[in-house]
């Protein structure tokens, strides 16, 4: 009986045995199968990372070669909008811009003037030397501010009524020669949007007779010509903007001169009327 129950308990555990040893390698099996496909997989993203890192520089090369600069965006939708009208646009450009640096510079020139110094030395001159010294003084002084004194110190002797006649008269001429071309500027402002919009009426013209020649509406047709008309407009308006800018510019440099004119002139007046 006790032999018969050793031998149930030794083959009892030679199975456990058996059955552990079994299992084991299966696990050991599955773990290495498992290991390897996540191996294999870990190596293949290495792969496709290294692939996309050497495919980034020619993307970038590629994608630099085919983004254009805005000088060839500038110049192709020049040629596509009409050599005609955008030439005429582009010339009332150059003659605005042309006119600008002009008035800029001569503005420029004649504000630079220090007319309380001015002021300061025509005082000085008339109380040691007179009027002919102060008019030598104008003299040598550039500007609008110094013009006008030397027309009021000329009417001196006459009295100051005169004096001031003559300040007002000449402002007015000096004033005339600050908005010289002006006029023409604000002309290019208009004619750049009116040249625009002509060249695009007679664009959707244009596109206009090419649907009736070829007898249907084509999208890609309609859309074409229509792009083409607007294109002048476009290039008017911003030639006007760019005018419009310095125009305002240059109004407010002839206000600020002409208020620096009147100040400096009454205070001669009153110069003037202290030393008689």
């Amino acid at each position: 009986m006790n032999s018969r129950f050793l031998f149930f308990i030794i083959t009892s555990l030679l199975l456990a045995q058996i059955n552990y040893a079994q299992n084991m390698g299966v696990d050991t099996t599955i773990t290495d199968t498992t290991d390897t496909v996540l191996q294999e997989d870990a190596n293949t993203t290495m792969e496709d990372n290294t692939n996309d890192v050497e495919m980034a520089p020619s993307n970038n090369e590629e994608n630099s070669e085919s983004s254009p600069s805005f000088h060839q965006i500038l110049k192709t939708k020049f040629i596509e909008g009409g050599a005609g009208f955008m030439g005429i646009v582009l010339l009332t450009l150059i003659l605005g811009l042309a006119l600008c640096i002009e008035r800029i510079l001569y503005l420029h020139a004649a504000g630079s003037t220090n007319n309380e110094e001015l002021l300061t030395s025509i005082e000085d001159a008339l109380k040691k030397g007179g009027v002919e010294k102060a008019k030598e003084i104008c003299k040598k002084t550039r500007g609008p501010v110094a013009s006008i004194f030397y027309q009021g110190l000329e009417r001196s002797n006459n009295g100051i009524d005169a004096v001031e006649k003559s300040i007002i008269s000449y402002g007015s001429v000096q004033m005339g020669l600050l908005e010289r071309g002006t006029t023409w500027i604000s002309l290019f402002i208009a004619l750049a949007p009116m040249l625009g919009f002509m060249g695009t009426v007679i664009g959707m013209i244009g596109a206009f007779d090419a649907i009736e020649a070829a007898g249907d509406i084509s999208p890609s047709l309609v859309a074409g010509g229509i792009k083409v008309a607007l294109l002048t407009t476009v290039f008017g308006l911003i030639v006007a903007i760019i005018l419009q800018v310095f125009y305002n510019y240059i109004v407010s440099k002839i206000d600020d001169i002409v208020n620096k004119m009147e100040d400096a002139s009454i205070a001669l007046v009153d110069i003037l009327a202290n030393n008689k």
